[in-house]
């Protein structure tokens, strides 16, 4: 009989590229990922792994392999939430990431709140971009990610994924003190074509956003300084470097002097959690979702 954890190894060696990928995410060292796999070709007389440069291809068998461990590592995600759910019991261990703003203003309330009514729970929790976070759940490397999109430009949910709102989050303009809209009560984004912009570093999901938004009233915007933090880009304001789009939920300490107005035409992102199918069922995903829209 094939062995579940030897089975897994193999996925995460197709999935991620590499041993030592592999065993970065199951947690293991590279030794134990190769023994897994060793012992595996001895269960199945088949050679599994071949040197390609100075790392390793996947042989026919072993992918063929794989496409079965897949809907195998699926089944038992499956069993495990069927299981929770018939025991009706918050329980067990939930991965959960979420972007920056929302770590600091959602995530601590409700994980306050779920440590309080779920104390068999435990939540381990990780910051990450959007980006980089709904692939993760899609992979089984977390079991739900807190999201966001823009109303201008929702963002596509993946197959096999599952969402649920949180909230609605409308974002305003900050402005230089001595910008010359700063006394306005509201102001249009065509009106500030031709200012220089501070937005979130190019790997996120703000950066290209803002960019393309920007287009759409400025051929060519100046992105001039980039900081990933909104209370950096805040500090970046205060000195007269440039504009910012900054949503409410992110809405830090606001330094003296700098001018936050809103836009005439409101843009706004919304809030979700995100998990994958199999896992609909988790107690923990239902509780964990409460929890966040409570903290809103």
């Amino acid at each position: 009989m094939l062995d579940l954890e030897r089975l897994r190894a193999l996925h995460s060696v197709a999935t991620y590229g590499s041993v030592s990928a592999a065993a970065d995410v199951l947690h293991v060292t590279t030794s134990a990922v190769s023994q897994q796999l060793a012992k595996l070709e001895r269960e199945t007389g088949q050679k599994l792994l071949e040197r390609n440069g100075r790392g390793v291809r996947l042989t026919d068998a072993a992918e063929l392999l794989v496409a079965h461990a897949e809907r195998i590592l699926s089944l038992v995600e499956q069993a495990q939430s069927d299981l929770e759910a018939h025991r009706g019991s918050v329980v067990g261990q939930l991965t959960l990431a979420a972007f920056p703003t929302a770590m600091r203003g959602l995530v601590p309330a409700s994980l306050r709140r779920l440590n309080a009514d779920h104390p068999d729970l435990r939540v381990l929790l990780r910051e990450e971009d959007p980006l980089r976070s709904m692939p993760l759940v899609s992979r089984g490397d977390l079991d739900m990610a807190v999201v966001q999109d823009w109303n201008n430009e929702p963002l596509p949910l993946p197959d096999g994924l599952q969402k649920g709102v949180i909230c609605d989050d409308v974002a305003d303009v900050v402005l230089p003190p001595d910008h010359p809209l700063a006394g306005r009560d509201e102001v249009a984004l065509k009106e500030l074509a031709g200012d220089p912009w501070i937005s979130s570093s190019p790997d996120s999901i703000c950066c290209d956003w803002l960019m393309r938004t920007l287009r759409a009233v400025d051929s060519e915007p100046r992105i001039d300084h980039q900081a990933y933090e909104f209370a950096t880009q805040l500090s970046l304001v205060a000195a007269g470097l440039g504009n910012i789009i900054l949503p409410r939920l992110g809405r830090c300490d606001v330094p003296p002097g700098v001018v936050v107005v809103p836009l005439k035409e409101p843009l706004s992102r919304r809030v979700y959690a995100v998990w994958r199918e199999e896992a609909a069922r988790r107690p923990a995903i239902r509780a964990a979702v409460t929890a966040l829209r409570s903290a809103v």
